[in-house]
């Protein structure tokens, strides 16, 4: 199971990089917006579902509850992309020429880049959890640690 969290994790982590590239696409490319951004929009709704699952998928593996938070916070970061976009976009609706619009969106993309070091932490901390070896060297350094220091004879 705790390979499974590191596969979603990986995809998680491509669809987020993907993602910058469809933004980037769409900004140049000649269509009207809502034609030019549609693979970006419908890439941010998987991506929303594929956090969702990874965030399950975490929880019945029971994982430390650090891992299954990174997941949710990340689905929540998710979820707030398109938010972001109808609030800037309703700044725009107004009539309203000025920048606010433009800087409540560039929160968009911030809000992309926080995304892109949430999964980057989650692919790091579930791969790290699925090699046995790692977790075998790290619990061994756990009882090493716990043990205190060793005592000699005299």
């Amino acid at each position: 199971m705790r390979k499974a969290i590191a596969g979603l994790a990986a995809v998680l982590m491509l669809a987020v990089v993907l993602q910058f590239f469809l933004a980037g696409s769409g900004a140049f490319d000649t269509a009207p917006n809502d034609e030019a951004f549609r693979p970006h929009r419908a890439l941010g709704y998987m991506v929303v579902l594929l956090a969702l699952v990874t965030t399950l998928t975490a929880a019945v593996a029971r994982v430390p509850g650090r891992l299954i938070g990174m997941a949710g916070l990340l689905a929540g970061l998710a979820i707030a992309q398109p938010l972001i976009a109808v609030v800037a976009k309703a700044f725009g609706d107004t009539g309203d020429t000025s920048t606010a619009g433009q800087l409540v969106f560039g929160l968009h993309a911030v809000n992309g880049l926080i995304m892109m070091g949430v999964a980057g932490r989650i692919l790091r901390e579930a791969r790290s959890r699925s090699n046995p070896s790692a977790s075998t060297e790290r619990a061994a350094g756990d009882d090493a640690r716990t043990a205190g220091p060793a005592q000699s004879a005299p």
